[in-house]
């Protein structure tokens, strides 16, 4: 039975969408060793020019190590540079995001192939079991009808399109019943869910909650503009993590006109003020240096972070993405530049996030990942991380921490 590995790039969604591509294996055996492997299978990232270079690199490296294994490219870098690498013979085969359930079929291929397929497409997949994982990423939706400036995933995952709800709750009863206790929901932009189909994504979390054994939900990325009344209703909820990650891209309201951003920075004030004072851990993406961000904007950028009350960032230096509309943008920020931006920006939110451990480090429930040797790791309700020492053996145990102590970037305890 041919061997095949599975290298995944970029986000959760493709986190998600690897263990689809794994549970449709039916005449194939897995490893773990990419250099016993006959089949190299890529899950690739092509959100700036840099996730290309990495997936091209990884490719090279595996030509060069295990050259007699067939390497095939899968996920959003095989709708931007798939047909480069396949027709430069880097690659044995290419599948689109519509493919990704045919792959026990497609493998068996003797003769190259490019097989793109659709962006339309949305998995049926019911995935029972998430390798290697403690946690469940749950995919709900797929591709987004925003258009940021700065952005090519529209073009390579499609328009927004919803999963049916049923399939969903299908997916996390199998999961649950199998040991699962959390859930993440994730997607190309998660809170567009139901939009078209007349629901919402506060309606669907509250049919998720009421699955048996279901402890924590977590959700990907949210738009300011999709936290609406209906969603604020569910926060005092006991099942939600006490995290929530709202994609802000920056404070400077030209900076948000330039990449096409539909937020602004007096409402989101508001919001983020508004959930922090319900107890909520807040996470953000934030991209320092596009085009256009001169020192009067990032003077006022800046000035308007330490305002918010944020405990987590994704900070990104802006990399020019070909055949996004930033990409022509004047004038561009010298990398030097947006790189001290970038050291400004995240040792700012770090030290917000300890001032908030310090004032959130009792009553702690925590999921424990991973860990050896007395020594455990996992993330609390506000998404920060623990580490535990203990005699027993806590992998993927849910454990109680009446008080942690705070250390630099993470909070510790002793578990007896």
């Amino acid at each position: 039975m041919k061997k095949v590995y599975f290298k995944t790039f970029g986000c959760r969604t493709n986190q998600f969408d690897t263990q689809v591509m794994m549970s449709k294996l039916k005449d194939f055996e897995l490893t773990q060793n990419e250099d016993e492997a006959d089949i190299i299978m890529v899950n690739s990232c092509t959100v700036t020019n840099g996730a290309d270079s990495s997936v091209r690199a990884y490719i090279n490296a595996r030509g060069r190590s295990n050259p007699n294994a067939k390497v095939i490219l899968a996920g959003c870098g095989s709708h931007s540079k798939g047909q480069s690498l396949f027709e430069d013979k880097k690659v044995f085969g290419v599948i689109g995001h519509s493919e990704k359930e045919k792959i026990n079929s497609i493998l068996k291929y003797e003769k190259p192939f490019y097989q793109i397929g659709d962006l339309e497409h949305i998995d049926s997949t019911i995935v029972e079991e998430f390798v290697g994982k403690s946690r469940a990423f749950i995919k709900i939706q797929e591709g987004c009808d925003f258009r940021c400036s700065y952005c090519i995933i529209p073009s390579v995952r499609g328009d927004a399109r919803s999963h049916r709800e049923e399939d969903i709750l299908t997916q996390i009863a199998k999961l649950a019943s199998n040991g699962f206790g959390e859930f993440i929901l994730t997607g190309t932009n998660v809170g567009s869910y139901g939009k078209k189909e007349g629901t919402s994504m506060a309606k669907l979390l509250k049919r998720i909650s009421m699955i048996r054994g279901v402890r924590r939900i977590r959700i990907g990325s949210l738009e300011p503009i999709q936290i609406d009344d209906e969603f604020k209703e569910i926060l005092s909820e006991p099942w939600l993590a006490k995290h929530l990650h709202i994609a802000l891209q920056h404070t400077s309201d030209k900076m948000l006109k330039l990449m096409n951003r539909r937020n602004e920075f007096k409402s989101d004030l508001e919001l983020l003020n508004e959930i922090a004072n319900r107890g909520y851990a807040i996470g953000t993406d934030y991209i320092v240096g596009h085009p256009g961000e001169d020192e009067k904007e990032w003077s006022e950028a800046i000035e308007r972070v330490k305002l918010l009350p944020l405990t987590h960032i994704h900070a990104f230096s802006y990399s020019k993405r070909d055949n996004t509309p930033s990409a022509t943008m004047k004038p561009e920020i010298k990398g030097n530049i947006a790189k001290e931006r970038h050291r400004e920006l995240t040792a700012l939110i770090k030290a917000k996030n300890y001032d908030f451990r310090v004032a959130n480090s009792k009553n702690l429930e925590v999921l424990i990942e991973q860990g050896r040797d007395g020594v455990y790791y996992g993330y609390d309700q506000y998404y920060n991380r623990v580490e535990v020492s203990s005699k027993e053996d806590l992998t993927s145990n849910w454990i109680f921490i009446e008080k942690a102590e705070v250390k630099g970037d993470k909070n510790v305890a002793i578990y007896e």
